[in-house]
């Protein structure tokens, strides 16, 4: 917040909004998550404590993993804006968004029954991720490039 406070001045106008809608919405994630964390240990608590299941049957690890997956997606893109809040990036990287996008798609197979999934469905899956997956892999490999020339 220091650094934000002392670079306010040398800003420009739209980097100024920039920050202070990011920092708007950093909190309204923050609030999400907390929400989020408070429903996901009284899931936990709901489901492996007071209805005594098995944490390793497929359907409530499915249903807490995906919670928690949910968690994580969210604390993620929080971080992301904390780039545009500071300005250490002015937008965000879109190799962060395909990040975002690969976790939020691995959350999704995750919470899938594949076995009463159409197999067109989990194919299109699949290549989504194969899809993401390249496209971070091309990414980083110029990412890579550019920090190996002189």
């Amino acid at each position: 917040m220091a650094d934000l406070r002392r670079e306010w001045a040398v800003r420009s106008m739209y980097q100024r909004f920039e920050a202070a809608v990011a920092f708007l919405l950093t909190l309204m994630i923050g609030a999400v998550i907390v929400v989020a964390l408070y429903r996901v240990i009284v899931s936990v608590i709901e489901t492996l404590v007071l209805k005594s299941l098995n944490p390793l049957d497929h359907s409530v690890f499915q249903q807490v993993f995906g919670e928690i997956m949910t968690l994580l997606i969210a604390l993620e893109f929080n971080h992301t804006l904390h780039y545009v809040i500071t300005g250490e990036r002015g937008i965000i990287h879109t190799k962060m968004v395909v990040l975002i996008a690969e976790l939020a798609l691995a959350r999704k197979i995750i919470v899938t029954d594949l076995l009463h999934t159409p197999p067109l469905a989990t194919l299109a899956l699949a290549v989504l991720m194969l899809a993401l997956g390249v496209t971070y892999w091309l990414m980083r490999e110029r990412d890579d490039r550019s920090a190996a020339e002189p």
